[in-house]
């Protein structure tokens, strides 16, 4: 189950109270104090992992406790510290603090990691009161207490490439032609209800990761269809590929509709490099020759915007697709917008 939306509650470890203790040994009438101190409460730790890639685990998991820290004892015996917890969320997790908005951090990278609740200190034990005026204190310290967090938790998927387009253009079966992704394909619309993502291994000097989100429709950023909960996994993608069904009435009308709906969510991705890609040229007569998709090849070209047409059915053009999306990739730097972060754990002092 593909999960992007999540809430956790985050509690770090309690801290040990100090140990009120005096030494007690034959012979020796006035032991001294020796009491230990109390072992620290465990951090609670946010970690991006490229193991997971959703947020379904926090269905069930919605409160996540570092371990407390042991009491001091005796004999200036310390108590062991509380094992730290950490919470492993997909790569590309934004991190905000479910109470104020703020943003925490932005885990886009492997093993990047934010400490979100510190744990309590270990109290101390009378030993440490000693003095030369007070050389059997019956004081202790309590340990500090628990941070306790609420967390919202929201995945943008991390991909190279962006298919975006109208429901049925035939992105979920281009993605299963050029990866080993397996999107349920069918001739109804919205059969993809989640993205896919899907690696390209051929023609490239280095795999890119292809991001398949479900068909946008007129209005999506009203809230229509579904496209638009999805469209902020394009938005770290360095660039699109825009699926057309060169069998529809107006195809360049489609493409038209389809770059409003993205300036109206995000004008920056309407500013993103673009490929289109005239789809299911084998349905037309002639093909890629066909009048319909000369016209608007160069249309497009007009519009200063890349095109090739391919076919999915016969895998015609998507060679060389794939060749121009490993080159456009080649030249550029990873995507997005800079996303400010914000790494101090709460429980802990400003500085």
């Amino acid at each position: 189950m593909f999960v992007d939306e999540a809430t956790v509650t985050v509690v770090s470890g309690k801290g040990g109270n100090g140990a009120l203790s005096f030494r007690r040994e034959a012979r020796v009438p006035m032991g001294g104090p020796d009491g230990g101190d109390g072992g620290r409460g465990g951090d609670a730790w946010i970690v991006a992992s490229s193991q997971k890639n959703t947020l379904v685990d926090f269905r069930t998991r919605q409160r996540i406790k570092a371990q407390n820290g042991r009491p001091g004892q005796g004999s200036n015996m310390s108590g062991r510290s509380g094992r730290d917890v950490e919470v492993a969320v997909p790569m590309g997790t934004l991190v905000y603090h479910a109470d104020t908005g703020e943003l925490l951090a932005d885990l886009d990278q492997p093993g990047a990691r934010l400490l979100v609740a510190k744990g309590g200190k270990g109290g101390r034990g009378n030993a440490s009161f000693a003095t030369s005026t007070d050389r059997a204190p019956r004081r202790t310290e309590p340990g500090g207490e628990a941070v306790e967090v609420t967390l919202r938790l929201e995945l943008k998927l991390l991909a190279d490439v962006g298919l975006i387009g109208l429901p049925n253009a035939g992105k979920s079966t281009l993605i299963s032609v050029i990866s080993a992704a397996r999107p349920e394909i069918a001739d109804y619309p919205f059969t993809t209800l989640v993205p896919n993502l899907g690696v390209v291994e051929r023609f490239v000097g280095r795999p890119f990761v292809v991001a398949d989100v479900p068909g946008l429709i007129p209005g999506a950023h009203k809230g229509k269809g579904l496209g638009i909960r999805f469209l902020k996994h394009v938005q770290r993608t360095t660039l699109l590929l825009h699926v057309l069904d060169v069998g529809r009435p107006d195809p360049l009308e489609d493409w038209r509709s389809i770059r409003k709906e993205l300036a109206l969510f995000d004008p920056a991705l309407a500013r993103r490099t673009e490929v289109v890609a005239l789809n299911k040229c084998d349905l037309l007569e002639g093909g890629a020759e066909n009048p319909v998709v000369a016209r608007l090849v160069d249309e497009l070209r007009r519009l200063e915007t890349p095109c090739i047409a391919i076919s999915c059915a016969t895998r015609q053009g998507i060679d060389r697709l794939l060749k121009g999306l490993a080159r456009i990739l080649s030249r550029r730097v990873e995507p997005g917008p800079d996303t400010p972060q914000a790494h101090r754990p709460h429980g802990s002092a400003k500085t």
